[in-house]
């Protein structure tokens, strides 16, 4: 049963008639058409007024064996250095990529020269935190495998060269840092293997004049014992011929033979034939001074582009038909809210001005 103070149709404390307000909204039909109106014209003159935001994009992939071929010249098996990866080359590439340093660089020699000398002074950390979102890097998804760089900006021509200056930079820095790398593990190898020489050849002399020091010892004794050639002796064993040549029976080669040997031995112009490993280890050290110089000429790719850096033709931002949208939704959701505020007050202000009529006539009612 209705109230006859609060008749269907109208609104009384919070209980609101759904019917009734429906009715009540429609009556205000052109309010809520106005605030949607004027807030969908907002939003389309942000989208016409905002400066367009374009968007270039290069992803960036591993280099090819092929790529690298060039930083293993100096390295392998006849070096005695590691060879290179395709993983450890891109992985210099990466890091460079997403460096701090590399960002800092281009931020001050490119991003800020590029401004106004207004915008430039403001806050250097506030105009660095507006740079972070020029330039991104998204690293590997599982349905994107390479590396993206993103630039954007309100030119579209600018946008892609600053996106080929930032990979040029840090493709040259991934490059200077691998050969240098190179160079100073070549240097490094050859002073080894410089130093392996020396100290082969030192002990060549060494190991020589041990030699001599036991033939002569051995001639004495065979000259005191008057033996001038060695005995014949049969069914001699491994064991026996090699104490009679190094032992402590070389004396019984005889004197001729240990004479003989003294001589060449004193004569010898040099140890390097009779060193075994030496001839390898000057092949080695040949081996870096002949390509040390080549590696830094050759051709050589730390990463490898995914298509080239092309100059975006449409902007990303602003998203028009998407603020529209927005704007003409927004706008019915704020006309209808005003609407029911509107309501609301009207009702309150109802229920203040029959409040006094309602108590006089109950009053009447009550002295007949």
């Amino acid at each position: 049963m209705t109230n006859a103070n609060n008749p269907r149709g109208t609104f009384g404390g919070d209980e609101i008639d759904l019917i009734a307000l429906v009715q009540s909204l429609w009556a205000q039909k052109w309010l809520i058409a106005l605030v949607t109106l004027v807030v969908t014209l907002g939003a389309a003159l942000y989208t016409f007024l905002s400066k367009p935001v374009y968007e270039a994009r290069i992803g960036m992939l591993p280099p090819s064996l092929s790529d690298i071929a060039g930083f293993n010249l100096a390295r392998g098996s006849k070096s005695g250095l590691r060879p290179f990866t395709v993983n450890e080359i891109f992985s210099e590439f990466t890091s460079n990529l997403q460096s701090e340093k590399s960002r800092r660089q281009f931020f001050e020699e490119v991003y800020v020269p590029s401004l106004d000398s207004d915008q430039r002074l403001g806050s250097q950390d506030r105009l660095y935190q507006k740079f972070a979102e020029v330039l991104r890097i998204e690293p590997p998804t599982k349905s994107q495998p390479a590396y993206i760089v993103i630039v954007e900006g309100h030119d579209a021509v600018e946008s892609a060269e600053w996106a080929r200056n930032y990979l040029d930079r840090v493709t040259r820095r991934s490059l200077t840092n691998i050969l240098n790398h190179t160079q100073r593990e070549s240097e490094v190898r050859v002073r080894q293997l410089q130093q392996e020489l020396k100290t082969l050849r030192e002990f060549a002399k060494i190991r020589k004049n041990d030699r001599l020091s036991k033939l002569r010892e051995a001639l004495a004794v065979a000259n005191k014992v008057g033996l001038d050639s060695p005995p014949v002796i049969s069914g001699q064993v491994a064991e026996q011929l090699s104490a009679f040549m190094d032992g402590n029976l070389m004396y019984m080669r005889g004197t001729k033979a240990l004479k003989a040997e003294i001589e060449a031995l004193e004569n010898r112009a040099s140890e390097d034939p009779f060193i075994p490993s030496l001839r390898f280890l000057e092949e080695q050290l040949g081996f870096l001074k002949g390509v040390q110089a080549l590696s830094s000429a050759e051709e050589l790719a730390v990463s490898r582009q995914d298509g080239a850096v092309e100059t975006p033709d449409a902007p990303v931002k602003p998203k028009k038909i998407l603020i529209l949208a927005l704007g003409l939704l927004l706008g019915g959701l704020l006309g209808v809210v005003i609407a029911i505020v509107r309501l609301k007050l009207s009702n309150q202000s109802a229920v203040t001005v029959a409040a006094p009529a309602s108590a006089s006539k109950n009053r009447l009612m009550e002295a007949s």
